[in-house]
């Protein structure tokens, strides 16, 4: 696989990354929200074009291949080299949402 990314990556970067699922080994190329990047590991939000799942919207007006939702609760790190290309990057607003809708999450399991 060749790669097509550049040095660096930003958190809202929208991503095509190569998923191994946990329920089978077949590998699929999916976009996923770059949340951030160290040692060549990159932490991803994963996007699904089922509006029907609970997430944050984007449209295919910010860039998305169709509408789409970013799911806050499908989180998971791949290596660099697992990553293709990138796609585009969220705008300062939706990256604010997604960060924000993460703190929320990750602040009430301390409750």
């Amino acid at each position: 696989m060749k790669m097509r990314l550049g040095n660096m990556l930003n958190a809202g970067d929208v991503v095509l990354a190569n998923i191994q699922f946990v329920d089978t080994f077949e590998i699929k190329k999916r976009p996923a929200v770059v949340l951030f990047e160290e040692h060549e590991n990159v932490v991803v939000a994963g996007i699904t074009s089922n509006k029907e799942m609970k997430g944050i919207p984007l449209t295919k007006k910010e860039g998305a291949v169709k509408d789409s939702v970013i799911k806050l609760n499908y989180i998971f790190t791949v290596s660099k080299m697992m990553l293709d290309k990138t796609l585009f990057s969220l705008s300062a607003e939706k990256k604010k949402l997604v960060f924000d809708g993460l703190v929320t999450r990750l602040s009430s399991l301390s409750k």
